[in-house]
């Protein structure tokens, strides 16, 4: 494995690959973006029915879980660029497909949905290559940067993809499938462009052992157990932004606008502090700055449950934002770094089904203890889960606590072999 620019490069800058994958990743984060507003408009404009919205998530939910497993077992065997642009073009060709029949008045509610699950079939099989690739573009001491880098270009594509997609739709569904298209197509052009060199694969035919070989290297390796699970627990229980609606009408007493900046917010925070990141190296006491971050996403979860002032939300809001990013870029390079190459897309799909799994049902634990509680009692009770959790964590993974540096290779080397 080799990286495509010397490791003395200082700058992303200077690695081409990487660019060629930045490019390609932000091109189909926008896309999607895009994607996800016209479809769920159109369905709604279609047939005026609020189930079928959830349709659309449990289309894209069900591929993303069922598959995971499988897609990263490929992502081991076989050569993950092409993988990545074989996904890639069944979603660009269900978007053109969608644009067609749109644009002939033949794209009905069925239609739509099962196109979105094509695509979402199609992304859960290039998801484990795609995540399994930065590594082989970038130096070992620029991953996090990388990790960061990518992390603002989702950000970006969350924040204005949405709106983009929304603007196009005055001129009609089909155009911005037409644009979306476009940024797929642009996607693929990067995809086939940068080189990306991966060591030969061990042919294994897919059996129980296989598929779940990551599940087995991640309870075999405390440091991944540990950050994964982090992850997990800490997410489960600071699902407070699924709460939003009802801080700001019943307490905050602001209306669609204030909602509009308290779902920004987090974005805004991530954003920047990602910018920061990406030029940024961090090289000294990695697992107590996770540690502190993810404390820091918990206290925010707090104060924003107690303020009844707009300012103070949207400031906990973004502070909230800012240290997720921190703990998600350590979390991802440290999984990544920790990782021969060999294992990477088993256990990246592994993670992927935790991330996937969590967001759901952390928005379902602040939906289920508000309902019971009340939403304030509900967020607070999140914040303080997710400092509990981080003590506890701290407590029980004490080599992550004492982490210094990202780089850990010779830890993994000597346990490899033995869950493969």
């Amino acid at each position: 494995m080799s990286s495509s620019a010397p490791a003395s490069a200082d700058s992303l800058l200077h690695h081409r690959s990487f660019i060629a994958f930045w490019l390609a990743r932000t091109g189909s984060s926008f896309g999607f973006q895009m994607l996800s507003i016209v479809v769920s408009w159109q369905i709604y404009a279609t047939t005026g029915r609020a189930l079928d919205l959830g349709l659309i998530g449990l289309a894209q939910f069900l591929p993303s879980v069922a598959l995971a497993l499988p897609a990263g077992h490929v992502a081991d065997q076989y050569d993950r660029r092409r993988i990545v642009l074989f996904g890639q073009v069944v979603e660009w060709l269900a978007v053109i497909m969608l644009a067609a029949l749109t644009l002939m008045h033949l794209a009905d509610e069925i239609i739509i949905l099962g196109l979105v699950f094509l695509i979402a079939v199609a992304k859960a099989i290039e998801a484990p290559s795609l995540q399994s690739m930065m590594p082989a573009l970038v130096p070992p001491s620029m991953l996090a940067r990388a990790t960061a880098a990518n992390a603002v270009s989702s950000e970006a594509a969350m924040i204005v993809g949405p709106a983009l997609g929304g603007v196009l739709y005055v001129a009609g569904a089909g155009t911005v499938y037409l644009v979306t298209g476009l940024l797929y197509l642009v996607s693929m052009v990067m995809v086939g462009l940068l080189r990306y060199e991966q060591s030969p694969p061990r042919r294994e035919p897919a059996s129980f052992s296989t598929l779940f070989a990551g599940i087995h290297f991640i309870r075999a390796r405390p440091d991944v157990l540990g950050v994964i699970s982090l992850d997990l627990f800490a997410v489960l229980l600071g699902g407070a932004t699924a709460l939003m609606p009802i801080f700001a009408k019943d307490i905050l007493h602001t209306g669609p606008w204030g909602l509009g900046l308290l779902r920004g917010a987090p974005a805004v925070g991530a954003l920047l502090m990602g910018f920061w990141l990406s030029r940024r190296s961090l090289e000294h006491r990695v697992g107590m700055i996770m540690f502190g971050a993810v404390a820091g996403f918990g206290i925010a979860t707090l104060v924003f449950a107690l303020s009844t002032v707009l300012w103070l939300s949207l400031l906990a809001l973004f502070a909230l934002g800012a240290f997720d990013m921190v703990s998600m870029v350590i979390r991802g390079a440290l999984v990544q770094l920790d990782t021969p190459d060999e294992m990477r897309g088993r256990v990246n799909a592994v993670n992927s089904i935790f991330v996937n799994t969590s967001n759901q049902l952390g928005e379902f634990e602040s939906g289920m203890l508000a309902a019971w509680l009340g939403a304030v009692p509900a967020a607070a009770l999140g914040g303080i889960g997710t400092l509990l959790v981080v003590a506890l964590w701290m407590a029980w993974f004490p080599k992550l606590r004492q982490r210094q540096r990202l780089e850990n290779t010779e830890e993994f080397k000597e346990g490899a072999a033995d869950t493969l």
